[in-house]
Parts: structure tokens; C-alpha cells; sequence
């Protein structure tokens, strides 16, 4: 019997820890299986609260736990890669977010390519058997380029290529120019999904393709290019030049047409009649305050001329006739007396 008793303890101590998944509620709650929301609207019980805090939210939350999970499972399932799933329906809570929902990744050339013709894309290992080196290789990284160069240290220089040709040179321009290619090709993508046009090289084109005038302009400054301006370079048979405004601005020494002469007399009268009026119309533009300046100016330097010319004597001069002589005499200084009564203010200065 003590055999049994101790079976029978120790399969209720096991059942003691798997709750019954059957939780009684008087109010059911509110669900909302597309965001897993259960909103329990029953008051809680205040002794259980102030005697243990944390057992009783432990326990209320496991039983609305398993109530939320009664409801998901209720939802049809399927199999997936060895795991049942359910297919939650459209949540019916709006939830407030920082940012919004993020867009889905617009696809690139190569993506949409495969969509169409049905390639899927499969998982390949991450190394390979290197005949050569006799061991396993990764197929990118670092040591996969350490791999190559092990594997090529001697490299075969090919019959049609010049034998002087430095093939590592060759081959790592080669790379890249693969790494360039790829780098446009991403920089493509990115303007098709933000739906950004993308001119040709060489052609200032809007479109897609390009028309005949930009065909016959970019192949005209082509031509232009040369050392001689295209002096000397062969036509087609029905070859047309480039016209149209501002394409002599790109091809160098593209002279502007001129104008054709003037057919009859009259119409030379008439345009240089008519050039006359345009020029005698014209106005010149006078400053008067600057004119006004210069004038007092003017005025200013011939009064201080005058000031500073001599006055002509009365008495006679020394030359012929009865001709004025400019020349003014010193005056004569005095024998050292002077009157008290009179006043000398000194010699004038000029």
C-alpha cells in the first residue's frame, strides 16, 4: 500500500502543475485575435490583492492567457514545414504608432524577371570542393580570395593577347569594372522604384528612347570633336547636320547664320531709316548732380587762378611805347625810425 500511496502523491503533485485549460469568469471578455488583445472587464478581488500581490496577478493573468489561447485555437489551422499554424483574422483595435507601417521593398529588374518566368531561388551551400586546392572552399568572403589567389598564382597569358599583357592587372580592371557595372545597376533600381527618370549617356534625353533630332545632334558633335572639327570626317548618303537653337553653342566653330542681304533698295532705306530712329530715340543719360559738382568745381579752381595772378602797375614800364609792364617793384624798406603817432601794421603778406 505504501507503494501505491506514493504513486498516487506523486501524480498529484504533477497535476498540481498543469492548471486546467476550463477558466470561469463572470463577465467573458472582450477579444481581439488579430493583435492577441483580451481586455478583462471584472473587478478584481481586493483581499486577495493587499494579502499577495504578486501571486494574484500571476494567477489573473494565466487565466486570461489561456482564455486567449482557447480563442486562437477555435480558428482553423494548417500545416507548414512540419508546424501548425493559424491564420489570425484582420485585427479590429487600432493601435497608435511611432512611425508608419513600412512600405514592401519594390522589387529590382532581376526580381521581377524571375516573378514572371517562375525562377525560384534556391539555397546553396556555403562551400565547395576545390579540385586543384583539395579542399573545401568558401564561395564568398575573404577566404574565398585568398583561395584564388593560392589557386592562380601562375596565370596563362592566351594566344591572342599580347605576351607582354600583365594578366593580373587584366583581371583585377576586370573586377572592377563588374563592381562599377553592379554599383549602376543598383543605383538604376533605386531611381525605378522612386520613379525617377534616368538620361541616356551621351544624350540629354527625357524619355526612354531617343528622338531623330538628338540622334542627329549628338552624332554632329561627335563629328565636331576632332582635331580638325570634323573637317575631314566621311557622310553618310542622306546624312543631315544638326539644327535648332543652341547647337552651335555645342559643337566648337559653329558659326551663327547670318542674315541675307537686302533684297531691293527700298528695303535698304527702310532699315536704315528705321536704325537712324533707334539710335537718335536713345536718350543719353545725364547726372545732374555730378554736373552741378563739376560746374561749381569749375568755378572754384578759376577764382583761386585769379586770386593768384598778378595786378598790372600804373606807371610806365620799361619796355617800348606805353605798354603795361606786369612786373610789381618790392617795396622799399624803411631806415630803422618809426613815427610813434602812426600805426605800421607790418608788411602785407600775399
Amino acid at each position: 500500500m505504501d507503494i501505491v500511496n506514493e504513486i498516487l502523491e506523486r501524480e498529484q503533485k504533477k497535476a498540481e502543475k498543469y492548471k486546467p485549460i476550463t477558466v470561469e469568469k463572470h463577465l467573458e471578455l472582450e477579444f481581439d485575435i488579430g493583435t492577441l488583445l483580451a481586455c478583462d472587464t471584472n473587478d478584481l478581488d481586493t483581499k486577495l490583492l493587499n494579502s499577495d500581490k504578486d501571486v494574484y496577478l500571476q494567477s489573473l493573468t494565466r487565466d486570461n492567457t489561456q482564455l486567449l489561447l482557447n480563442k486562437v485555437w477555435e480558428l482553423p489551422t494548417e500545416r507548414i514545414e512540419e508546424a501548425i499554424v493559424v491564420r489570425l483574422p484582420q485585427p479590429t483595435t487600432v493601435l497608435p504608432r511611432a512611425k508608419p507601417v513600412p512600405k514592401p521593398k519594390p522589387l529590382t529588374k532581376w526580381q521581377e524577371f524571375a516573378k514572371t518566368k517562375g525562377i525560384t531561388k534556391k539555397k546553396k551551400d556555403k562551400l565547395q570542393w576545390d579540385e586543384q586546392l583539395q579542399k573545401w572552399v568558401p564561395l564568398f568572403g575573404f577566404k574565398k580570395s585568398a583561395a584564388e589567389k593560392e589557386k592562380n598564382w601562375l596565370i596563362e597569358v592566351p594566344q591572342n593577347v599580347d605576351p607582354m599583357t600583365d594578366m593580373y592587372e587584366k583581371k583585377a580592371s576586370e573586377k572592377s569594372e563588374k563592381v562599377a557595372k553592379n554599383e549602376l545597376q543598383r543605383l538604376k533600381n533605386i531611381a525605378r522604384a522612386k520613379k525617377v527618370k534616368i538620361p541616356r549617356v551621351g544624350l540629354p534625353v527625357t524619355s526612354d528612347k531617343a528622338s531623330a533630332t538628338q540622334l542627329a545632334t549628338a552624332t554632329t558633335v561627335a563629328k565636331a570633336s576632332t582635331a580638325s572639327l570634323g573637317k575631314f570626317q566621311n557622310k553618310l548618303p542622306k546624312e543631315k547636320e544638326a539644327r535648332g537653337k543652341g547647337v552651335h553653342e555645342l559643337i566648337p566653330g559653329k558659326e551663327r547664320k547670318r542674315k541675307a542681304p537686302v533684297p531691293t533698295p527700298a528695303a535698304e532705306k527702310e532699315s536704315n531709316l528705321s536704325l537712324i530712329d533707334t539710335i537718335l530715340n536713345k536718350r543719353p543719360k545725364i547726372d545732374m548732380e555730378k554736373a552741378v559738382t563739376k560746374h561749381i568745381n569749375n568755378e572754384q579752381v578759376q577764382r583761386s587762378e585769379e586770386k593768384k595772378s598778378i595786378k598790372p602797375s600804373k606807371g610806365k614800364g620799361k619796355g617800348k611805347g606805353n605798354a603795361t609792364n606786369f612786373t610789381a617793384k618790392k617795396p622799399k624798406a624803411g631806415k630803422g625810425k618809426r613815427a610813434p603817432s602812426k600805426k605800421n601794421n607790418g608788411r602785407k603778406r600775399r
